[in-house]
């Protein structure tokens, strides 16, 4: 239980900085953020991508007074379900309008909470780093009244926003090694994105799921994300991280996606079954992530490019598959259910690699009945006709910046 004191002491001094106007980057998401009445704005991500910066860039959008309670304080970890009336005492006395809720997902009932809220006029946002407990809970007692958004660490264009830099060779350099996480950007140092991992492994996941083997998760967490673009299958990993089930190990899988930390890509199949079957392509939520806490030694110039490519696409809230049968092909890209391109990567075509990706790329062309495809290099264009299929090699600042 909490007193209306304290709830009334930490809005306080959560919103002293909030409410002040931002003057960060501002997020492409932004543009896409649209908050109606009677319907919960929900925005999802890993921690430490800009959520809370995002909803101060949004506050000046929404009329009337609003407030941000983050129920991550630790003044509010009594919070219970009956403090919701302290909170609404709160709200009267100081003619809130808007609400602003970051990681409400941890508290008992606060999804009837946002409903009583929205059938009350109030316009609610919640932002949270859990993609799955928000959308159960939303999906459950919200179905039809709430409108989801992703948000990521920084893209490219908002990196060269950031950084003030020119977009060119030099630039995407530097991205592809440091990522986008704005607090690691500004300070270098490598120290944020390995707490970053332990908070992400403890807070959302060992804590959140019971999980007493923290030892065993880390490890499972750096081996995946020193492992970016390569399929992995649980049933082969488990005797390797000294894990009994491979039922076990597949929960431990949704519950680092779920939190964002890593994310997989099916199989290309029209049955459910066969992508069930088969391994999944893993990629890192950001590229410093693998730079800094990656058990890798080399550079890795092509795995970085395909995860870029990844969550470029992932960005664009495009459905992605990997192809694999007589040949492979990086990417299968599909909009609402419809197959629209297929996407190799690789990082230098040269006369080694060329027909092994045009080979890959055609035959998952022939096989979707598509007539363009791309692959994606760091800095070479061309076109290619083959079999009457046409070939675009496009360097990846293009694309990036499309």
């Amino acid at each position: 239980m909490i007193s209306q004191a304290l709830i009334a002491e930490v809005l306080d001094t959560q919103n002293e900085f909030w409410l002040q106007k931002d003057s960060s980057t501002t997020r492409e998401k932004l543009v896409q953020l649209k908050i109606y009445n009677g319907f919960a704005g929900i925005i999802t991500g890993i921690r430490r991508c800009g959520k809370s910066t995002l909803l101060r860039q949004l506050l000046p959008s929404v009329p009337g007074k609003s407030i941000l309670l983050n129920f991550e304080d630790p003044r509010l970890s009594g919070f219970e379900r009956d403090d919701f009336r302290r909170l609404d005492a709160e709200l009267k006395s100081r003619k809130i309008k808007n609400l602003f809720f970051d990681e409400i997902q941890m508290l008992d009932a606060w999804e009837l909470y946002v409903r009583q809220k929205l059938d009350e006029g109030f316009k609610v946002i919640v932002t949270g780093s859990n993609a799955t407990l928000l959308s159960k809970e939303m999906g459950t007692k919200l179905t039809g009244r709430h409108l989801s958004n992703e948000l990521f660490p920084f893209s490219y264009k908002e990196y060269l926003k950031y950084s003030k830099k020119r977009n060119g060779q030099k630039a995407i350099n530097t991205y592809i090694q440091d990522g986008g996480f704005p607090e690691f950007l500004k300070l270098k140092n490598p120290e944020i994105l390995q707490q970053l991992l332990d908070d992400i492994l403890l807070r959302d996941i060992a804590v959140r799921y019971g999980i007493r083997d923290i030892s065993s998760l880390r490890k499972l967490a750096v081996y995946l994300i020193s492992n970016i673009g390569r399929p992995v299958s649980a049933t082969k990993l488990k005797d390797a991280f000294n894990i009994k089930a491979t039922s076990t190990l597949l929960e431990y899988f949704s519950y680092m996606e779920d939190a964002y930390l890593v994310q997989f890509v099916p199989k290309f199949s029209y049955s459910l079954q066969v992508q069930v079957r088969n391994p999944k392509k893993v990629y890192a939520i950001d590229l410093g992530l693998f730079t800094h806490t990656s058990i890798t030694f080399s550079e890795e110039k092509g795995r970085r490019l395909e995860n870029l490519v990844y969550l470029q696409f992932r960005r664009q809230g495009k459905e992605i598959a990997y192809f694999n049968e007589k040949k492979e092909c990086d990417f299968i890209i599909s909009e609402k259910g419809k197959v629209r391109e297929a996407v190799q990567v690789c990082y230098e075509i040269n006369e080694d690699n060329l027909k092994r990706e045009i080979d890959g790329l055609t035959e998952a062309m022939k096989f979707l009945k598509l007539k363009n495809g791309r692959i994606i290099t760091f800095n070479q264009s061309d076109l290619y006709m083959v079999d009457g299929l046409e070939i675009k090699l496009v360097p990846l600042s293009l694309f990036l910046t499309e």
